[in-house]
């Protein structure tokens, strides 16, 4: 299989908890390319005070990194972050000061993963009332979601996307979080998988993601969550 979209990965060097050097950021790339990402968001944090970056820090990492993106050992890229949903972050969505994903229909957000956020399900559907798509990264991760899948069902009534973690199906965040993956996946709760590649040696959990992806819901539901799902998200086009 090739032709994926990568909607979530940390290849953008010095500027998060993702790639130390743009060496590493590069090398990130042509693993993921070699895994059948042809291509790949750059999703750096934005969660002050952790990783207080702003959206013009953000393109200025990630435009500096450019230069050396040529050839066709590369993925085509492009440029987003992964918002931590708290009081600062979400009025700066609002007011059109954080980084959607490219063409403005989506927003990729994270929580804690102890709790949700207050008034969550309405602060999604605030957003999706603006025509902007949130999008959950990793909610297997997520303590409340270990119990009870059902804690998400509010969200998505809000219109949310959830954006698995390939990673997550193959035990790397431990074994509750690799349960509700395959639990939310049995479910067809997700519309895309990702990457979420913070270092080179992540890449290899990634690719054996796609095989454990494959061999749990078929080749055609695989397809659809490493490809059709991340572009419809990105068009505006996945069914509510």
């Amino acid at each position: 299989m090739r032709g994926f979209l990568d909607l979530h990965s940390h290849w953008v060097a010095g500027i998060d908890d993702g790639a130390h050097t743009p060496d590493e950021g590069v090398a990130m790339l042509r693993a993921l390319k070699l895994a059948g990402f042809d291509t790949v968001v750059a999703t750096p944090h934005m969660r002050p005070p952790m990783f207080p970056n702003t959206s013009d820090d953000l393109v200025r990492a990630y435009d500096a990194m450019l230069p050396a993106l040529t050839g066709p050992d590369f993925p085509a890229t492009a440029l987003s972050s992964e918002h931590f949903f708290d009081d600062i972050v979400f009025p700066r969505i609002l007011a059109g000061q954080a980084l959607p994903y490219p063409g403005g229909k989506a927003v990729l957000v994270e929580f804690s993963y102890d709790a949700f956020p207050a008034r969550i399900a309405d602060r999604f559907f605030d957003l999706a009332q603006r025509r902007l798509r949130p999008v959950l990264a990793h909610p297997e991760r997520y303590r409340p979601v270990w119990d009870d899948a059902a804690v998400l069902e509010p969200l998505l009534d809000g219109g949310a996307v959830l954006l698995l973690d390939l990673a997550a199906l193959v035990g790397k965040y431990g074994r509750a979080t690799q349960k509700a993956a395959e639990r939310l996946l049995e479910q067809g709760m997700y519309d895309a998988a990702c990457s979420d590649a913070h270092h080179l040696d992540d890449v290899a959990d990634v690719a054996r993601g796609i095989e454990r992806l494959e061999k749990l819901c078929g080749r055609e539901e695989a397809e659809f969550l490493l490809g059709d799902g991340p572009r419809a998200i990105l068009d505006g086009t996945l069914p509510q």
